[in-house]
Formats: C-alpha cells, structure tokens, sequence
C-alpha cells in the first residue's frame, strides 16, 4: 500500500513539472532531464515510471482531461435545465483549477503534437468527440436543427481561441472572467440563433 501511494505521489509530481518545464522550454526542446530537475530528481526517475518522453505527456494530458472531466460532471450535478448544462460544459473549460497559462500552454502544444503520435491524437479525438457531444445534447433542446452546427462549431472555436490567447500570455489568467465572458458569447449566439 506504502509503495502505491509513494508511486502515485512521484507520479503527480513529474506531471506537475512536465506542465511547468514545457510552459518553460517547449515539448520539442524540453529535455527529461529539465523536466526531472523542476522536482529535484533524475531522468532515470521519469524513465522508471513513465519510460518516455511521449508517454509522460500522455500521462500529463490524461491528466488534464480527467480535471476537465471532473469540473463538468461537477457542474452537471446542479444544471437544471438545457442552458444550465451548456453554461455546465463552458464553465468547466475554464475552471481554477487548470485554466492557468502553463496548462493553457501545455494544452496547445498537445495539439501541436498530437496529429504526429498515436496515442496523442487518440487522446485528442477523445476530447474533442466529447466536448462535441455534451454541445450537441444540450443544443438539441435549445437551437433549432438548421444552425446547431453552425453554433455548436461556434462554441467550440471561441473556447479554442481563447485557450489560445491564454497560452500566450504574460500575466496570470482570471478564470472567472473568462467563464463570465463564454457565457455572454454563448448567450449571444443563442439569442441570434432564433
């Protein structure tokens, strides 16, 4: 039990100091050993848990998607209505807890990545099917059939955009703002979408 629960507090820490070595040096230039000396151990260590440098970052990413995960079926717990469940699905894209520059970062050089490694861009068809499915759900209800596309697409593109700009910033983010701002979009597409 000892050693499960050492192996799984090494394995947090090497992930949080992927998300920061590569926010510092880039996944193509971050080398193991930088990501290692962000938490005072070796590359062997990475090496003995992770075996790779692409399997640390799906690690790293499986990570974040299950913190994506657990902000949405959080906020889906007290979503009544249609509406209530797309803000849901919007609000947990910029949650705390991983809406910050460095994971930000981290996501778009995922995606960068991704369409060159299997296992990454499986990740990736499975992230974006489910975002595309929770919009399509909740729009059913909301837009008629002739603009859900066009509204789901909308959505999507505006989240992508904004974690975009974030990934580039220089100052910390505000996650409150940004949810504030994605449910005044979304309240403007769904009010020109009549």
């Amino acid at each position: 039990m000892g050693r499960q629960r050492i192996r799984d507090i090494r394995h947090d820490e090497l992930i949080t100091a992927t998300i920061t070595a590569v926010h510092k040096r880039g996944y193509a230039a971050v080398t193991m050993t930088e990501i290692a000396q962000e938490v005072g151990t070796t590359a062997a260590s990475i090496n003995y848990y992770f075996g790779t440098k692409e399997n640390l970052m799906e690690a790293t990413m499986l990570r974040l998607l299950n913190l994506l995960k657990t902000a949405m079926l959080e906020r889906y717990a007290t979503a009544q209505t249609p509406r209530d469940r797309l803000i849901a699905v919007l609000d947990a894209n910029f949650d705390d807890r991983f809406y910050t520059v460095a994971h930000c970062n981290f996501w778009m050089q995922f995606w960068a990545s991704a369409p060159y490694t299997d296992t990454l861009a499986r990740l990736h068809r499975i992230n974006r099917a489910r975002v595309t499915s929770h919009f399509r759900a909740e729009l059913r209800s909301l837009v008629p059939h002739e603009r859900r596309e066009a509204l789901r697409e909308a959505l999507q593109c505006y989240m992508d955009g904004v974690w975009l700009e974030a990934a580039q910033s220089t100052a910390p983010l505000n996650a409150a703002h940004a949810r504030e701002e994605a449910r005044y979009v979304a309240g403007l597409l769904l009010k020109n979408s009549d």
